[in-house]
């Protein structure tokens, strides 16, 4: 299967990656300066940070190389090298940011993170960090040839699906299931309580509908419980909810999220495995719920981690002006909702 994420050759985002060592597995530009969101003007997209997330094979010598090239970019971590970057790096969600860089007229974000790392997200959903954006539209602006990663890249995209379906009731629209795919690495995370936009979800998905139906199209084409009308936009799904259909699912979830599930009904002492505890999960009215609270678990963790470490990779000023940006959006995105 061909993976389902959407190229670009735009010029302004392959401009940006060349001020960079060239030697990545995976590149890609995501949020609302790549994509925009409803409500938001062109004007905006234009002046919008650009985000973007450099998969490295060897992270010690890519930021070496990095250092050289582009060594304002770092915090006072420059003065510590590489290798102590790159430790700093494997805490939390296993990226390390670079924020409000000047690039090409634009001021833009990057994350750098190990390949090794990235495909243990996108399989086991370890943190839920980059997979989580990784389940949304992409631009792809470079790739190598490697198989295990594409084939992380479809699987995280499979059990995207999965746990929507869990989450969802039997009948759904195509837009109800994009709404639950979008929202999934936002549950659990503390800065959807102060630091971001509440209707973020929704705007991400209703500007982008066109572009989440490219992304799993071929999926859910391949989904014997959904009849997806591609050329007539629409989705009919009849979700399986008896206990053998969600205890398929559950079988079909990443690790991480089936031993948060796990350990949510399983009593401290109790020596259960897997599978008999997720079976009796499967029986559970709200299997649901603990599918959602096992994600949120996930989430939280690994945000409260990656944020806490911005003060040591963008330094106090960088953070200070970057937190009060995100306040200022979720404050203009209260407003509109009131107004």
């Amino acid at each position: 299967m061909a993976l389902p994420v959407l190229s670009s050759s735009a010029v302004k985002f392959r401009r940006v990656l060349a001020h960079f060592p060239q030697e990545l597995s995976l590149a890609f530009a995501y949020g609302s300066g790549v994509f925009r969101q409803a409500g938001a003007s062109a004007e905006q997209g234009e002046t919008n940070m650009l985000d973007f997330v450099f998969a490295v094979d060897d992270a010690v010598t890519w930021h070496m190389m990095n250092l050289s090239k582009n060594r304002s970019h770092y915090s006072f971590l420059k003065f510590f090298g590489p290798k102590k970057i790159n430790i700093i790096q494997r805490y939390g969600a296993g990226i390390y940011y670079n924020t409000l860089v000047p690039c090409n007229g634009r001021v833009i974000k990057y994350g750098v993170i190990s390949t090794d790392a990235l495909i243990e997200d996108l399989f086991h959903w370890k943190t839920l960090y980059v997979a989580g954006r990784l389940q949304k539209p992409v631009k792809i602006l470079a790739q190598n040839e490697n198989s295990r990663l594409q084939a992380a890249l479809v699987s995280n995209l499979k059990s995207a699906v999965t746990a929507a379906f869990l989450m969802l009731p039997e009948s759904f629209s195509e837009e109800d299931l994009y709404m639950q795919i979008a929202g999934l690495s936002y549950s659990g995370d503390f800065r959807m309580i102060i630091g971001e936009d509440k209707s973020k979800v929704q705007n991400i998905v209703k500007a982008n509908v066109a572009h989440f139906q490219k992304l799993y199209s071929t999926i859910l084409q391949d989904c014997p419980q959904v009849v997806y009308k591609h050329q007539l936009g629409r989705l009919e799904a009849s979700i399986d909810k008896s206990p053998e259909g969600q205890f398929a699912q559950l079988m079909a979830l990443p690790k991480t999220l089936q031993q948060k599930i796990t350990a949510l009904v399983n009593p401290p002492g109790k020596n259960r495995d897997v599978e008999e505890i997720l079976l009796q999960v499967a029986h559970d009215p709200e299997c649901g719920f603990l599918v959602h609270q096992g994600i949120s678990g996930i989430v939280r963790s690994s945000s409260i981690v990656q944020s806490a470490k911005t003060i040591l990779t963008a330094g106090a000023k960088k953070s200070v002006t970057y937190s009060l940006k995100k306040l200022y959006k979720m404050a203009k995105g209260g407003l509109k909702k009131t107004s």
